[in-house]
């Protein structure tokens, strides 16, 4: 698999690009990190390589990073010390981070293995440690629209977050692993799910709303499942899909329709991928575009560059800690 490359020597002034909330602006290339799933494992196994990668990240001095969750291993404390050292690490960033988070950090929290914790509360503490309406995390952080101010029908749901660099609209939308916790065993689960795709579904139509009143060039989601986690084909999603409300019906048709560039980026799978998987109405979306960042043993991160004015828009560079 051959993915067109960017310079790591590459110093544009992308790093210093307005983040605006209020319009956009002429088209420019923006340039940010994405990563996830990470870090994983003990602390004295996994927290050097980590913090390793954060200095590379801060070593190229990105417009910001996003951080795709799963900041922790699904065998591992989801104790409010363990939330304590993450929160840590997102401040290690220089600039700013966006995170989303994983089903590590909570729907699996009932594991005895995680602590037996209840996931509905470890969720409570997640989106009143981790987000702050109006700003994103990192030493430098970046203005960012929270669905819960902007949508008050879905007050709850601080985590969805947009914003703008240039004329490209970014969204990070809550879709977790795990059939995104439709867990039909679990009538909690089952509640909370319903709740979520229905927020996660507006925030994804009011985002191609907006992109089409504001004219962006371009449009990247941020979530944390693999969607095509176990299914076949891969192409079409079942109605006992988590992902078939928000995925199936929202996010792929509208991409179709809007008709210009969209990157969806996501983990949990740790594997690197970057091709264009969807089909709408069985023909290939080539609009939408699907990075799958590395991660849990693989710690690397992948620098996106975006160019709006092409039609070839994304270029992505993956790294380690190493310079």
């Amino acid at each position: 698999m051959r993915f067109p490359l960017l310079p790591l020597a590459w110093r544009g002034a992308v790093a210093a690009t307005a983040v605006l909330l209020a319009g956009t602006v002429a088209a420019q290339t923006v340039r940010f990190v994405a990563l996830g799933d990470m870090p994983y494992g003990p602390p004295d196994k996994s927290y050097p390589p980590y913090r390793a990668l954060i200095e590379r990240v801060n070593a190229l001095q990105p417009a910001f990073t996003v951080h795709v969750g799963d900041f922790k291993a699904g065998s591992t404390l989801c104790s409010n010390e363990e939330f304590s050292a993450q929160l840590e690490h997102f401040g290690r960033y220089r600039g700013a981070v966006v995170y989303t988070p994983g089903d590590n950090e909570w729907t699996d929290c009932h594991r005895a293995n995680n602590g037996s914790y209840d996931p509905l509360e470890r969720l409570a503490t997640l989106r009143q440690r981790f987000y702050t309406p109006g700003r994103s995390l990192g030493q430098q952080p970046i203005a960012v629209e929270n669905q819960s101010t902007v949508m008050p029908a879905f007050a709850p749901y601080v985590e969805n977050q947009r914003w703008w660099a240039g004329d490209v609209l970014f969204v990070a939308v809550h879709i977790v692993g795990s059939n995104n916790n439709f867990e039909t065993r679990d009538p909690k689960a089952v509640a909370e799910f319903f709740e979520r795709d229905r927020a996660n579904v507006a925030w994804l139509r009011a985002a191609f709303e907006l992109a089409q009143q504001r004219n962006a060039r371009a449009m990247v989601v941020a979530m944390q499942a693999d969607p095509f986690d176990n299914q076949q084909p891969v192409e079409t999603f079942p109605r006992h899909s988590g992902f078939a409300a928000s995925i199936g019906d929202t996010l792929v048709p509208l991409a179709a329709q809007w008709g210009r560039p969209v990157l969806l980026i996501h983990g949990d799978s740790h594997v690197l991928a970057f091709d264009n998987p969807f089909k709408h109405r069985k023909k290939p979306v080539l609009n939408l575009t699907r990075l799958q960042v590395p991660g849990a043993a693989d710690v690397r991160a992948v620098e996106v560059s975006v160019d709006p004015a092409s039609s070839q828009p994304w270029t992505i560079q993956v790294f380690d800690a190493q310079p």
